[in-house]
């Protein structure tokens, strides 16, 4: 037992010893852990200061430079194809998809119709040409009339002339024999027949003033008639004719219906949207395909409201097209603005005087004008995304 008394003093100083090692090796390795972490922390401290001066350095000397979006989209002013006359579809050279040039047959309409309707309006210039020598040989009847009514009135004033005279002796032999007559020297019958010379010839006196003036009469009208009819014809001859103009119109109507029943392409591009199939009936106006001018696109642009402060017409952008990617940049220029934002054209507008208003960022289209060589060479399609990039240091 006295060793075991003995043995315990001696293992306490070796516990407390261990224990005070213990603590030791703790504090020591706390600092050593402070003494790490404090240079990670300044490290990071600086990396975020070192980004922050980065951003502020691109936000002041690249950033305000330019503006961006990816609202962007390709868009082109196609042109639709439709019939300016009616007819069946008799054949079809084209499909979806197909490249064709201007002036390139699309389709084509039979042209029975149109070719009577052309028939008939030949022979409607042909007949206005008649008539217009019928009017001409009409013209020199109705003066030969009227010549011919003039030396009428020369014969009726001659009847009057000879009937004044006839009723001149009338009344001399009816007033002699009227003062013989108490004297018993002309009869009663003598006197009774005079008297009815006299009224004879004052009848035929009147009736000889009644042609004369008929024939002045007669002889006006056809001289009207003939001033009538030359009116027609007045100033003009077989080609300037209003009836032969006239039929000329109709002829050239009637052949531009039957040039029209062969549909060309009015420009480069390609096919798209084709409606119409052989053997349909079609009405002038209908719409049959639309043609893509591929070569003549652009891009509208939707930028935020508050980044068009500094953009002008006539300044350069690129465009970059998600179809090629980043390898095909394409070159253009603003063009011009939208006359209003999207919402303020859309099928209903916001109405922001209910009092139900939140404040929203509008966009407003910008149209970029893009390079037609590169357009060639890298073709688009209407409707295709971009990114487009505006330069507001450039010249406009």
């Amino acid at each position: 037992m006295s060793e075991d008394v003995q043995d315990q003093p001696a293992g306490a100083p070796d516990d407390a010893h261990n224990a005070e090692t213990s603590e030791t090796g703790k504090s020591s390795g706390s600092v050593v852990d402070k003494n790490k972490r404090q240079p990670l922390l300044i490290g990071l401290a600086i990396a975020v200061v070192a980004i922050a001066g980065l951003y502020y350095l691109y936000e002041v000397f690249i950033g305000s430079r330019s503006v961006s979006t990816e609202n962007a989209y390709v868009a082109g002013e196609t042109a639709e194809v439709t019939p300016l006359t009616s007819g069946k579809v008799a054949e079809v050279y084209v499909t979806d998809t197909q490249p064709v040039r201007r002036g390139q047959i699309l389709f084509r309409l039979d042209d029975a119709d149109q070719k009577i309707a052309l028939a008939q309006a030949q022979a409607g210039l042909e007949y206005a040409k008649r008539r217009y020598g019928q009017a001409l040989a009409n013209n020199k009847a109705l003066a030969a009339a009227a010549d011919a009514s003039s030396t009428q009135i020369g014969a009726a004033q001659a009847k009057v002339e000879s009937t004044r005279a006839a009723l001149a002796k009338a009344k001399a032999d009816y007033d002699r024999r009227a003062a013989l007559e108490g004297s018993g020297a002309v009869s009663a019958e003598e006197l009774t027949a005079a008297r009815e010379a006299l009224a004879s010839a004052r009848a035929a006196a009147q009736e000889a003033k009644a042609g004369l003036a008929s024939a002045r009469s007669d002889a006006n009208s056809a001289r009207r008639q003939e001033e009538a009819a030359r009116a027609l014809t007045r100033g003009t001859d077989v080609a300037t004719a209003p009836e032969v103009l006239l039929a000329k119109s109709r002829l050239a109507a009637a052949e531009l219906d039957l040039k029209r029943t062969v549909i060309r392409a009015p420009i480069d591009g390609v096919v798209a949207k084709r409606t119409i199939q052989v053997g349909q009936k079609v009405e002038n106006g209908t719409a049959a395909m639309i043609i893509v001018p591929v070569g003549r696109l652009y891009v509208d642009a939707n930028f935020k409201e508050d980044e068009l402060g500094k953009v002008r017409s006539g300044q350069t952008a690129t465009v970059i097209s998600d179809f090629y990617g980043d390898d095909v940049v394409f070159h253009g220029k603003v063009v011009g603005f939208a006359g209003g934002t999207g919402a303020a054209f859309s099928l209903i507008p916001a109405q922001n005087a209910t009092g139900n208003w939140i404040k929203v960022v509008q966009r407003l289209p910008v149209r970029i004008e893009l390079d037609p060589k590169e357009l060639n060479k890298h073709p688009l399609r209407i409707g295709l995304s971009m990114e487009a990039t505006i330069d507001l240091t450039s010249k406009n």
